[in-house]
């Protein structure tokens, strides 16, 4: 597949869930969880600057799509997101079940301007997602919303 205009559209809600997530001083990261017959049925920014690195959107999505959608409704799901799943929430989305993940920016591409900025290197490497979730349709980076993304970590302190 390829990254059609409506996902686009919804691209770009996860990276207004990222401008979000920045400020109210998380890393830039959103997420959102459209259900098979095109709703939004979840969305969420990062929730990391209380200290815990686990509070990614992608696996709160994880964790709410096993409590209220039936593993139909959770593999018709797609996950659009501002970047590219970690190996943690790539596990996650594969053991629940989800479907489709489209990403804005890549964790390569995400790992390479935190260099560029002199950040600190993620403690965990930046596998692509393809990797955990061989048999998942991923589709990104999205060549549109790059730019954009990456001025959202420009802008973050951490």
């Amino acid at each position: 597949m390829s990254i059609s205009d409506l996902d686009q559209q919804w691209l770009a809600r996860a990276v207004d869930l990222a401008e979000q997530a920045l400020e109210t001083g998380n890393d830039p990261y959103g997420s959102v969880l459209v259900a098979g017959d095109g709703t939004e049925v979840f969305a969420d920014h990062n929730r990391t600057a209380d200290g815990d690195d686990t509070r990614h959107p992608e696996f709160a999505i994880a964790r709410w799509a096993v409590e209220n959608l039936t593993p139909e409704g959770r593999s018709k799901a797609v996950v659009y997101t501002s970047g590219e799943h970690c190996p943690m929430c790539a596990a996650a989305h594969g053991w629940v079940g989800l479907g489709r993940i489209v990403y804005a920016a890549s964790a390569e591409q995400i790992a390479g301007w935190r260099t560029e900025l002199g950040r600190p290197v993620a403690p965990v490497a930046p596998i692509p997602a393809r990797d955990v979730l061989p048999d998942i349709v991923i589709d990104g980076p999205d060549g549109e919303l790059t730019e954009r993304v990456k001025g959202l970590f420009a802008a973050s302190p951490r």
